[in-house]
């Protein structure tokens, strides 16, 4: 057997004492891991927790393990939104398949995960949107998907909405740019699955009834398009406009999360010009790396817009009551009274329910309602109390690293 590992090569270390020469399905429940958001696969697929890690093995045919392996670490390294690709296990005894191994995503959840949650709270539409975004973010960069299906995505929670993850690069295939007729192609495919898929939801009873999954399914080529138009199109405008206009149109790319490259202005008859913008996925993004910049926490964008808001309405509060504030001690204090009191004040048997900024997050959201009904603001630290007992107790717990090691670590662990 031969091992091939990503650097840092330590991190796959702690695996090689697992039973690589057995198939996948014949491993002892004791080293496996149940993950109850994972979602369907036509390969045997396992979880494991090794080396302060939790990790997803899939067996495959060595030909598409090299394939996907290379391809997961091309999209890492180029922040694509998707699994992160740790290394493979090749030449295995009596001809058996590769094995690959994944970094399991933090936080993530299936979709048939999201439609069983007792709390879930995700329309049929916010989920689609959610693909149609991953989808066109990778047409972006040129790579034709071949097996888009909600099946082979992970959805991970943002500030209350949904952010999409692939999964599955089997069929995968990188190009250049990809033609009007590849792209077709590929939503097609996706409409085909996505509508299979939200029929078994159907049938399972999962599904609200007021849902056709067909109807919902072919929503889903329209919706492309018109992400794919917004994020594409040239914009013809006078010339004495296009100081604004070009603002204008950059501002609402990355509001859809979209990053800017190259600007070009071509000068048209009658005094006008034609804008076209290079567009390519934002990641980290601006409020990423705005937060870190400022306080350290490593959050999703969304989550991080929303806690720059509420960094600066702290900030301005201080400079109300005690003059000027530098930026920086703003975000100090933020972090030391605002966030981590907070994050702190989680009761032990509810921390890894959600990420640590999706709590805040909700929190917030929570405040918001209960000052509404009183009529006054009652404080985030009473919000945060009221939703710790009545919202977040109720959420299943999700599968992370920190939550697994925890349990392995209990006395009656496995």
């Amino acid at each position: 057997m031969r091992f091939v590992f990503r650097p840092p090569a330590t991190d796959g270390a702690g695996l090689l004492d697992l039973p690589w020469h057995l198939p996948l399905a014949e491993w002892d429940p004791s080293l496996l891991l149940e993950v109850p958001q994972r979602g369907i696969s036509r390969h045997v697929v396992r979880f494991v927790a090794q080396a302060g890690g939790v990790f997803a093995l899939k067996e495959i045919s060595e030909p598409l393990a090299r394939h996907e392996y290379a391809l997961l670490g091309h999209f890492q390294e180029e922040g694509l939104p998707a699994v992160a690709a740790l290394g493979i296990c090749v030449d295995r005894p009596h001809g058996q398949d590769a094995i690959l191994v994944t970094r399991y995503l933090e936080y993530s959840m299936s979709y048939r995960y999201l439609f069983s949650r007792p709390t879930g709270r995700h329309s049929v539409a916010q989920l689609l949107d959610t693909l149609v975004v991953l989808l066109v973010r990778l047409h972006l960069a040129g790579i034709f998907w071949g097996d888009c299906s909600l099946s082979n995505t992970l959805f991970r929670l943002d500030a209350g909405t949904l952010a999409a993850y692939l999964v599955d690069a089997e069929t995968a295939e990188r190009h250049p740019q990809l033609s009007d007729g590849q792209r077709s192609y590929d939503v097609d495919l996706a409409r085909e699955r996505v509508g299979a898929e939200l029929l078994d939801l159907q049938a399972g009873e999962l599904l609200p009834e007021q849902i056709d999954p067909i109807e919902v399914a072919n929503s889903l080529p329209p919706r492309y398009e018109a992400l794919w138009n917004e994020v594409t199109r040239e914009e013809v405008f006078r010339r004495e406009e296009q100081r604004y206009r070009i603002a204008e149109r950059l501002q609402r790319l990355n509001d859809l999360g979209f990053d800017v490259g190259e600007v070009e202005l071509v000068t048209l008859p009658d005094s006008k010009v034609k804008l076209r913008v290079e567009t390519r996925v934002a990641e980290p993004g601006n409020n990423r790396r705005e937060l870190f910049r400022l306080t350290g926490l490593e959050v999703q964008e969304r989550q991080a817009r929303r806690l720059l808001n509420d960094l600066r309405g702290f900030r301005a509060y201080l400079e109300e009551t005690q003059g000027p504030v530098a930026e920086n001690v703003a975000a100090h204090r933020w972090l030391a009274e605002v966030y981590q009191p907070v994050i702190d004040a989680i009761p032990p048997e509810l921390v890894g329910r959600l990420e640590p900024a999706e709590v805040f997050h909700e929190v917030l959201e929570h405040r918001w309602l209960l000052s509404e009904r009183a009529g006054r603001d009652v404080g985030t630290m009473a919000a945060a109390r009221s939703y710790f007992q009545g919202v977040l107790s109720r959420i299943p717990e999700e599968v992370t690293t920190a939550s697994v090691i925890a349990k392995r670590q209990q006395p009656n662990a496995r």
